[in-house]
């Protein structure tokens, strides 16, 4: 087979497959969204306890954060899905998407705190003085200024989360890998076709998150 018909044989394998492989890719979609929602969450609430003064909440956050970013995220994944999810009954998406958001949480907790820290602290006694609580403070001074320092590394981390989520293919989740490889399976010479086809959709997707990080950035003039 030459290359012209070769790429002819491909596009009409891309074509063909373009319904099975949109269907998964709304599904990764949402299973991306539901876990950095779920992670944005997680990674403040450990944050905070990482720059609290209390160090019971300083020892909580480093060992949440010492052994989910010092583990592979597929036992993470099996942890929950093989051992949580059937003693709480939790649904297969749920799982996956449970175990994604505790994975992203531990990478994005640093990324709160780092853009926390980088605040003046003097913005912090400056509103404790004017009669602000520590919360308010926190919530109407810091953490604004904050998020925008943190839109870069969280576009970042967003992607990886994006790419990551093909991990739940093998706990059956019908994500773009799982349909690439269910594919592969059932017509073993066309498997290197098909997994292109599946990283040409990751492709389209992480093209997409990049640019609209990147107007989010510039909406927000994120480096005033």
């Amino acid at each position: 087979m030459g290359i012209v018909e070769y790429f002819i044989y491909f596009y009409g394998l891309l074509v063909n497959s373009g319904p099975i492989f949109t269907q998964a890719t709304i599904l990764t979609l949402r299973l991306t969204a539901t876990a950095l929602l779920l992670g944005i969450v997680i990674g403040l609430f450990f944050a905070m306890l990482k720059i609290s003064k209390n160090r019971v909440f300083n020892c909580i956050a480093d060992a949440y954060i010492t052994i989910i970013r010092g583990t592979p995220l597929i036992v993470q994944i099996f942890w929950i899905y093989f051992g949580l999810a059937p003693i709480l009954d939790i649904p297969a998406f749920w799982a996956a998407s449970l175990a994604l958001a505790v994975h992203n949480g531990a990478y994005i907790a640093e990324i709160f705190r780092g853009g926390i820290q980088s605040i003046n602290r003097g913005q912090m006694e400056a509103a404790l003085s004017l009669g602000m609580t520590y919360l308010l403070a926190m919530r109407r001074i810091i953490l604004p200024q904050a998020f925008k320092r943190c839109i870069p590394p969280l576009g970042n981390q967003f992607i990886i989360g994006l790419k990551d989520s093909s991990l739940a293919a093998f706990v059956t989740m019908p994500e773009l890998f799982m349909i690439a490889m269910r594919r592969a399976n059932r017509w073993p010479g066309d498997a290197l076709e098909y997994y292109t086809i599946a990283g040409l959709y990751y492709l389209a997707l992480v093209v997409v998150f990049t640019f609209l990080v990147k107007k989010l950035e510039s909406r927000l003039d994120v480096d005033k």
